[in-house]
């Protein structure tokens, strides 16, 4: 048994967290955005690299209009799970929606500000879903990616959940690097090195 690991997923209403959950996990993707009612909790077993895992995935609700990201909307934890005993992070934006790219901006300081010093650092992962719309995205990736992966030292991926297109690697380099974190390299670095092939599959 390969131990067990705490992932949140964390975004803006309607960038499409529970759409990347449901594609990893089921393989299936809703056509229509129903809101998530509240944040839910999956725990599904994992197979990486030749060891199990259990995984405790949280799909965080976004807060709502006018709302801010660290406002108590935000992080409601009735099962006592709070952000600062996550491993690691999923934030995700729509490529098409300026506003949720500021909201994950808004997310990392928040997750920077809660985390006790001294606990172990745990990987961010900034995902731009929705590449399916690719001509209609708000800026370019190539600029995007530097400056998350050099401006806030997090590892950056582009996904379709609509197409289950990266899907399965953003997962896979979130639990490589989860698995890692306590390796002296910048978190960044890490996230990029996951991408040589691994086993990652749902038990």
């Amino acid at each position: 048994m390969g131990g067990s690991l705490r992932v949140a997923v964390l975004g803006a209403p309607g960038v499409g967290k529970t759409a990347i959950i449901r594609q990893f996990l089921f393989g299936d993707y809703p056509e229509r955005h129903r809101p998530t009612d509240g944040p839910r909790l999956y725990r599904p077993a994992v197979l990486l690299d030749g060891a199990v895992y259990d995984l405790s995935i949280r799909d965080g609700d976004g807060a709502g209009p006018g709302q801010s990201p660290g406002g108590q909307e935000e992080w409601p934890d009735p099962k006592g799970w709070s952000l600062q005993d996550t491993d690691a992070f999923v934030l995700v934006y729509d490529i098409c929606s300026p506003d949720s790219f500021d909201y994950v901006k808004a997310l990392r300081q928040r997750i920077a500000e809660i985390r006790p010093a001294g606990a172990p650092e745990a990987p961010i992962l900034v995902v731009g879903n929705k590449r399916d719309r690719q001509r209609l995205r708000f800026g370019p990736r190539r600029a995007l990616a530097a400056l998350v992966r050099r401006g806030w030292r997090c590892g950056y991926l582009e996904c379709s959940a609509k197409y289950n297109w990266h899907v399965l690697r953003l997962f896979r380099e979130l639990l490589r690097c989860a698995l890692v974190r306590a390796r002296p390299a910048h978190p960044a670095l890490r996230l990029q090195g996951a991408l040589h092939p691994a086993r990652c599959s749902l038990m």
